[in-house]
This record gives structure tokens, sequence and C-alpha cells, in this order.
């Protein structure tokens, strides 16, 4: 397995340039420059700036330069502090992983496929030149396993077009059920040798999401703690959650969640990153503010033990807000701990 240097230990800027009300006051102030001065305190080495296509784009599809002026602050904030980025396109014209938004049709029209080349070919001749310090990550957590061959045509095509002005930027690619790691095994083999695969970790989703108003099964006063048996998990998942808790039928059910967990987690990603000899980062993972402070730090202890052992980068969703804001008040008495591992 290859290793993604320099993009070990990162944070998510979320809220800013994606997933926001897109105005121009919401970019000038909710990250500003001494946030990363704050993130580099912390010990990363890298940030992932989510970024929507309304920032750069009409509906038209006609360019807005301030908004790629906000991508370049960005870049240049990162290069000020000795920090890497990844530029993370998290909606594009017809799609968005979030149904609310009310953006389809991506994968079934060629229209909406050339726009997004053409705006991948956009960040690369304005940003390639920062392969040094800057990664491409070309579309956030698609959802249908039904989308995997058009996806993987259409992230190969980008890719020939983003190498014909950054032939060496690294380049990551997730899979279907929004990154999930599962999905990485059904992936296009790497096209080259800068492509990283990408997923994304919430699990225990019903730890990491308990009591989560988007979640539409989920009862909202739902809590429980990190230390709970594998049997709890599984009860706690058939009452809260649609879906089986197979990740866990193999665990002994009296027996307390731990490391081994994650270790499993990642057994078959690790496996397909191996033998392709390419590099596996996880662009999000987090736990809500709901959780206690004190859980929140136990599941990044477990996770982050186990993403050492294999070395896989990651980067913790988020900087603020958003529901999981590591600098928020309500993470404040167990942040110097955090920021020694995630």
């Amino acid at each position: 397995m290859r290793d993604f240097k320099g993009y070990m230990h990162g944070i998510n800027l979320g809220g800013w340039l994606s997933q926001c009300n897109h105005t121009k006051e919401r970019y000038d102030t909710f990250i500003v420059e001494k946030d990363i001065e704050v993130i580099k305190s912390w010990g990363a080495d890298h940030i992932r700036v989510p970024v929507d296509y309304d920032l750069v784009e009409t509906q038209e599809g006609e360019y807005k330069e301030e908004g790629f002026g906000y991508i370049q602050k960005a870049i240049d904030w990162s290069r000020k502090n000795g920090l890497n980025m990844v530029l993370d396109l998290h909606k594009t014209f017809g799609y968005s992983f979030d149904s609310g938004e009310n953006e389809s049709g991506f994968f079934d029209n060629e229209a909406y496929q050339e726009r997004f080349y053409k705006l991948w070919e956009q960040f690369a001749q304005r940003f390639g030149k920062y392969e040094d310090t800057v990664a491409f990550e070309l579309l956030n957590e698609v959802t249908k396993k039904e989308y995997c061959k058009t996806w993987n045509a259409i992230s190969k095509k980008c890719i020939q077009r983003v190498r014909k002005y950054a032939p060496t930027i690294k380049i990551l690619v997730g899979g279907y059920y929004n990154n999930s790691i599962e999905a990485l095994k059904d992936l296009e083999a790497p096209y080259d040798d800068n492509v990283v695969y990408n997923f994304h970790c919430y699990e225990p989703l019903i730890f990491t999401h308990q009591g989560a108003h988007w979640i539409k099964e989920m009862d909202t006063s739902f809590r429980m703690p990190f230390d709970c048996t594998y049997g709890e998990y599984i009860k706690y998942n058939d009452e809260q959650l649609d879906h089986t808790t197979g990740d866990m039928a193999g665990f002994d059910p009296s027996k307390k969640i731990g490391i081994e967990y994650f270790e499993q987690y990642v057994e078959e990603a690790v496996r397909v990153a191996n033998e392709r000899d390419v590099a596996l980062y996880c662009g999000e993972y987090g736990v809500i503010n709901l959780a206690s402070a004190e859980d929140s730090l136990k599941w990044y202890q477990a996770i982050c033990k186990c993403f050492d052992k294999f070395g896989i980068g990651r980067a913790a969703w988020s900087y603020k807000e958003m529901d999981f804001g590591l600098s928020d008040d309500h993470m404040k008495a167990v942040l110097p701990e955090i920021t020694k591992i995630f």
C-alpha cells in the first residue's frame, strides 16, 4: 500500500464553502486565516476544503472569479502555515449526496457530466501548479450502488482530462454508499500512481449519529455511551436504524467494543489497497456533538489507533459547528487529547 505523505492528520472545513447559504458574509467570516493557524497549532498536516459548484458557477454554468478567489485564499493560507490541502468538490451541478439539495440527473446526463469535466479542468488549470501541497477530490459521496459502473467511467475520464493540466497531482476517488469502505473493491484499478482511494467512516453509526435529526428512523432523544457491549450495539441499532449489524455479528455480544471492531472494518480495504498498490485515505470521520465529549474521545482513540496501525491518512469532520465541531465549546475538555491523535 502506498503512503499518502502529508495527508495523515487533517481537519475538514465543512460549512465554509459548501453546505452553506453561499453568501459573501459566510465566505468572509466563517473561516478566517486565524482558524488555519489554530489548526496548524493542533499538529495537523492538512485541511480538507469542501466546495459546492455554487461557489464557482452560476446555474447557467458561467464561472465566478470571486468564488475561485476563496479557494485561492484557502491554498495561500495553507501554504503560509505549512499545511497541505484537499480540494473536495462536495456538490456538482446535477448531483448532491444530500437529497434535500434537489440536485439530480448527473449520472444520466452527458451534458451535466461534461460540465463536471470542464469544472475540474478549471481547477486543474488554476490550482494544479500547487501539486506539492494540494490534492484533488473528484466528488463527495456517491450514493447508490447502481451508479458504480457509471461513476467508474466518469471518474476515469475526469482524471484523464485533469492530467492534461496537472499530470502528477494526487487525485482522490471514493465509491458508492456515501464513500463506504465496502465500495473500494468495486472502484476501477488506479488510473496511475497518483490516485488515492478515499472512504468515510462514521461507524458505528448508531454511536456517531446518536440523536441525529436527519436520520428519519432515529429518535432524537436517543443517547448512548461508547463503552457498550457488542450485544448492546446490535440492540440499539435494531431499535434506531433500518439496516443490519452484520459487521458486529462475529463478536462476542458480551464484550465491550474495542479497536478490533475498527480493525475488522478496514481489513478488506487494506487488502485491496495492498493488492492494487494504492494509498488509502479517510476523508471524513467524527462524532455528533450530542454524544458526551468523553465518549467522543474514546471513539477517536480507538479509530485513530487503527488508522495509525495501517498507515491510513484522515481528516476529522469538522473544525467548527456542522453538528460535529471539534473547536466548539462542547469539546474543550477533551480537545487537547484529541489533537494528540486525530
